[in-house]
């Protein structure tokens, strides 16, 4: 069945892949950016939107309704990466890392969750991360930001239950994108050489792992399937298994040990 698709950062990376991916699958999609001029040579609308302003997210999802008439799937895909240490962390880098991450969530759900409502069904998928369901060190604002994407998604999941909206939440692991070239890094300030090699290994490690992540192919094929299915399951985990499997040790290991085998592999001994 042909959907009316809305998918948030769609000028690059997984948000392009997956856009491009959806149209060719025979369904109407709007792929938004902050510019939507850097969006050429798609299957799909490029459409302006930048989830940090409420006046431009309304105005995209106007837009979208005035053509359509509806929107059936809501792709939350914007998101931007910070990485530093969290123990010399500006207030205000939280806040900018938020502002995309989390609250551009919100901010969207909050301008197509009533019309869906209305209509009585809908899918919303929440792109989080593998980071959102453990910690990672030196990238601690980007994985809070995704572990509120979690809690929110369970608690939106919950209080639409009898509406005929679904919710699901997508946690991929390192994929090949501009993420990488794009992270924002918050300089190293304190006089302590030991926490600076730390904080060095950390960022070439997650930067090496991305480096040979997987092609964002392979998480937009996903996001077909999922559109698809009646009742898709909460969670997506999608990655390498050396990757996936993480969430698994997590929920069986001591926690000391946990947190010894995530600080070896990012060179904090």
């Amino acid at each position: 069945m042909k959907k009316v698709i809305l998918v948030t950062g769609a000028s690059s990376g997984l948000g392009l892949a997956t856009a491009n991916a959806l149209a060719a699958a025979g369904h109407t999609v709007y792929g938004t950016s902050r510019d939507a001029t850097r969006i050429k040579d798609v299957a799909f609308n490029p459409l302006q939107m930048d989830v940090t302003e409420d006046a431009s997210v309304n105005t995209a999802v106007a837009t979208i309704i005035k053509a359509e008439g509806r929107i059936d799937v809501l792709v939350n895909n914007a998101g931007n990466g910070i990485t530093g240490p969290l123990y010399a962390m500006p207030v205000d880098m939280a806040k900018k890392q938020f502002e995309v991450n989390f609250f551009g969530v919100v901010r969207v759900c909050s301008a197509v969750l009533p019309m869906m409502i209305e209509k009585k069904q809908g899918l919303v998928i929440n792109v989080s991360s593998l980071a959102g369901l453990f910690g990672l060190p030196y990238q601690g604002l980007y994985s809070a930001s995704k572990f509120a994407i979690e809690g929110y998604s369970e608690s939106l999941r919950m209080e639409l239950r009898n509406t005929g909206v679904k919710v699901t939440v997508l946690n991929p692991g390192d994929f090949k994108t501009d993420f990488t070239g794009n992270r924002e890094k918050v300089p190293f300030t304190l006089n302590n050489d030991k926490l600076k090699a730390e904080f060095e290994a950390a960022v070439a490690a997650m930067e090496k792992d991305e480096s040979v992540g997987a092609a964002p192919a392979t998480l937009a094929k996903e996001v077909v399937k999922i559109v698809g299915k009646s009742n898709p399951k909460h969670n997506y985990l999608i990655g390498a298994m050396g990757q996936t499997i993480a969430v698994t040790l997590k929920s069986v290991l001591p926690g000391g040990l946990f947190v010894k085998l995530m600080n070896d592999h990012y060179g904090i001994k």
